[in-house]
């Protein structure tokens, strides 16, 4: 039996080639974008998976409240995985990483720049899992001058020969490599190329707990429940926190206390950082979780476009079959073997679109994984585990698209069809049919909105006023290098007239590094006995770092290296004069204490600017007047930068030779802050652009299907003179009606939906009338040209073809 059906099923789709392509193409794309989507999902998912005790793994976090908001930081203070594994014995281990780089490593008369070098403890690569090829992960990073490399960086310096016992030095310090990992696993929320021993920083460190810089992990024991430890913090916190802000505070315990409350460890799971951390101090860059939200329903819709595509061409179909329906019922078939034969057309139909939306996945995965930052293969698709998977979601959505139409078709009346009257008439208007192309449509006006509002709010972070000008300012990395030659090496530089102003410091807008916190107040507020806590952000900046960046001076002046008095001296950010209570006061001339004793005198303020990504709210910041060599930042005016750069190496290269030189563009630098949000843009739009594709392609067949059953109407009605455009008009109207209804009914939802997702945005857009009547205008034209194809051909078809059999 199933075999006859089998042999039905294959004749019907060979008899109906254009529709049966439709379908199956359609069908493979929906299932082909389906496919990648999961697999960016799954992806996105299982991040921190990898370690053994990865269930049991938690990292210990940072929340402190201040009068400006919450600070959280996914870092601790050196002193705080000992002392929790000390003073609770449910946390089995613990283990610490910390950032170190970029350095450079010398082997024999070779030298590279290393961007990626973590120092942890020694245990570990061994609570993360990370299995050695060469060397034992217990053991491999015991020695204090310890080096375990990957096996790519392993090759560019070694070549084929053994990595473990070559000696290296970085930065000028002898190191031994001990191990070499294959690579720390994609999903992963660090990444590194080498691994060093943080024992020898962590022995000359004083083992303080109120202050961060240090990732830390703990693994708890395997009953242990992590929510009430975090609920017995508050204790560690006022045995060992308190009495330490005390002494730098210069204050008593009493006082001290309140930070009880407001300074707040936490513990985070291990699978959840990637994708529910949102701080701005992470290793790398998270994913989010919204947008995981977002993708997974794209694919569903996208499944159900394919799955709608398939329901309303069986239902239009079904004219031409309801004889075929009449005969095999007069011949003795009862209606549930009918209804078998069509679910087995329908499943037969979809595991087809399966296979070629396997070929559709090998094609376009080197694309998806360049626009996904992935790296995903393709068997991950033919995995037994995924194909599974695969088949019954094709088995399922074969039965689920074609279960309605089976039943309608399967349902006609024998003398009725036998009469000549099929089973849905032409003129009938099949409600079913026209709420599946609403959905279609709605769903697809849906995705073309949120593309535009997505890329709306990208434009807006990357075109707004910075309040500071970041074109054609050129960094020179690395400048800790030339040690004391650093100022000649700028005053070098200023006598080129292509170069307008220079300033020598590690803080740059958009970048973390040489940017530290602390807790300050008000001096005055402190002598009448208040107390005005903030937080704030520090850069350490010569005196040239305002005119170079193009700050605005709002209030005061700028550092003058000129007068000694400014090693004492800061200027402000407008965010830090809101935060201190100064309000519309002169804040020149007043006091900001930083924990408690170190007095600071304000001669500036300048306007508010985005030192970070435009997603997060200014917050408070002190520029504070030193030497901090980590770059050389410049403000040029050339067309020839690649002559200017070329004078500068040249530069470069006569104060340190033996140093990689290694520039930058700062406007380049701050749209890499939105490399997550534009990947993700791309890939919304892409799944969009298919989306309206396949409802398009389903609305290309039905329109076909309609027309070849008005045709002999259309014949008649151009014998009695109607005009090409008429019957064009006619033919057309009833479907673009629905695409009208579609986006009308999509509007509230998607209005919905973005606005919580704009809600992320510290600074962000409205959304305006004119994008949803964009969106509406798109999918009607979409779908005009759609039909146009079909209801133009048929009126300028020859009436007398279509009329002869009469």
């Amino acid at each position: 039996m199933l075999k006859n059906y089998i042999k039905t099923a294959w004749r019907n789709l060979k008899r109906n080639k254009i529709f049966s392509f439709i379908n199956v193409f359609g069908l493979s794309v929906g299932l082909a974008c389906c496919m990648l989507i999961c697999a960016y999902v799954y992806s996105e998912l299982n991040y921190d998976q990898y370690p053994a005790q990865a269930k049991q793994m938690y990292r210990v976090g940072l929340r402190s409240i201040e009068n400006n908001g919450v600070s959280e930081y996914p870092m601790v203070d050196i002193a705080v995985a000992q002392g929790i594994k000390n003073m609770f014995p449910e946390v089995v281990e613990t283990t610490r990483l910390t950032g170190r780089g970029p350095v450079f490593i010398k082997y024999n008369d070779r030298q590279f720049k290393e961007e990626h070098v973590q120092i942890v403890d020694p245990n570990f690569l061994q609570l993360f899992s990370i299995p050695l090829i060469e060397g034992d992960n217990r053991t491999c990073l015991t020695d204090p001058a310890a080096m375990v490399i990957t096996k790519a960086m392993a090759l560019k310096y070694f070549g084929n020969q053994p990595a473990v016992g070559k000696a290296v030095t970085i930065d000028g310090k002898p190191y031994k490599v001990t191990g070499v990992i294959d690579k720390v696993p994609d999903n992963s929320h660090f990444h590194a190329d080498a691994f060093l021993n943080l024992t020898p920083i962590a022995e000359r460190t004083q083992q303080t707990w109120s202050n961060v810089g240090f990732f830390t992990y703990i693994v708890l024991s395997k009953n242990a429940d992590a929510k009430k430890l975090e609920a017995a913090f508050p204790e560690m916190v006022r045995k060992f926190v308190v009495p330490e802000i005390a002494h730098d505070m210069g204050t008593g315990i009493a006082k001290a206390s309140k930070f009880v409350n407001t300074f707040l460890f936490y513990l985070q799971p291990l699978s959840e950082i990637h994708l529910h951390s949102a701080t701005k101090y992470e290793l790398e860059a998270p994913g989010d979780i919204h947008y995981i939200y977002i993708f997974g329903a794209m694919a569903i819709f996208i499944l159900i476009l394919a799955g709608i595509n398939f329901t309303n061409l069986s239902i239009a179909s079904s004219a031409r079959r309801s004889k075929e329906v009449g005969i095999r019922k007069v011949l003795g078939s009862e209606k549930g073997k009918l209804v078998s034969q069509f679910l087995t057309e329908s499943v037969m139909l979809t595991l087809l679109a399966l296979l070629l939306a396997l070929g559709l996945v090998y094609l376009l995965l080197p694309l998806f994984n360049n626009v996904a930052q992935k790296n995903i293969g393709i068997e991950f698709f033919l995995d037994t585990t995924a194909l599974i998977i695969e088949i019954t979601a094709a088995f399922l959505v074969g039965v689920l698209a074609g279960i309605y139409p089976a039943f309608f078709l399967s349902s006609f009346q024998i003398i009725s069809v036998l009469k000549g009257n099929s089973g849905a008439k032409v003129g009938e208007r099949n409600f079913l049919r026209s709420g599946l192309i609403v959905v279609q449509f709605a769903v697809s006006t849906l995705l073309i909105i949120a593309t535009i509002v997505v890329y709306q709010q990208l434009h807006y972070m990357q075109s707004k006023k910075l309040g500071y000008d970041k074109d054609q300012v050129l960094v020179v990395n690395d400048a800790y290098t030339l040690g004391r030659s650093v100022d000649a090496f700028k005053d070098q530089l200023l006598r080129n007239p292509q170069i307008l102003n220079a300033t020598i410091s590690s803080s740059l807008p958009g970048k973390s590094g040489g940017m530290d916190g602390t807790q300050i107040t008000a001096k005055e507020f402190d002598d009448k006995g208040g107390h005005a806590d903030i937080h704030t952000n520090i850069y350490h900046v010569d005196e040239g770092y305002v005119t170079t960046l193009g700050l605005q001076l709002v209030k005061g002046r700028n550092f003058y290296s000129s007068f000694p008095g400014d090693s004492m001296s800061v200027v402000v950010n407008e965010a830090l004069v809101k935060g201190l209570g100064w309000g519309d006061a002169n804040p020149v001339g007043k006091t900001i204490v930083r924990s408690a004793r170190t007095h600071y005198n304000v001669v500036g303020v300048v306007k508010d600017f985005h030192y970070a990504s435009a997603k997060q709210k200014i917050a408070p910041l002190m520029l504070l007047y030193g030497h901090s060599t980590g770059t050389v930042i410049l403000k040029i005016k050339t067309a020839d930068i690649k002559s200017l750069i070329a004078g500068i190496k040249t530069e470069w290269d006569s104060f340190r030779p033996d140093a990689p030189f290694s520039y930058s563009f700062l406007d380049e630098q701050y749209a890499s802050l939105y490399a997550s949000e534009l990947r993700t843009g791309k890939i919304i739009t892409v799944f969009s652009c298919v989306a309206l594709i396949i409802a398009s392609l389903g609305l290309f067949g039905l329109t076909a299907f309609m027309i070849r059953l008005r045709v002999k109407e259309i014949g008649i009605r151009k014998v009695l003179g109607a005009s090409t455009g008429s019957i064009t008009v006619m033919l057309s109207k009833e479907f673009l009606k629905l695409i009208v209804i579609a986006s009308v009914f999509s509007f509230p939802l998607t209005w919905f939906l973005m606005n919580k997702w704009l809600q992320d945005f510290a600074y962000r857009i409205s959304i305006q009338w004119w994008v949803f009547l964009l969106a509406g205008v798109i999918a009607l034209v979409v779908a005009a040209i759609t039909i146009s194809f079909q209801s133009v051909k048929a009126p300028l078809a020859n009436p007398v073809k279509s009329l002869r059999s009469e």
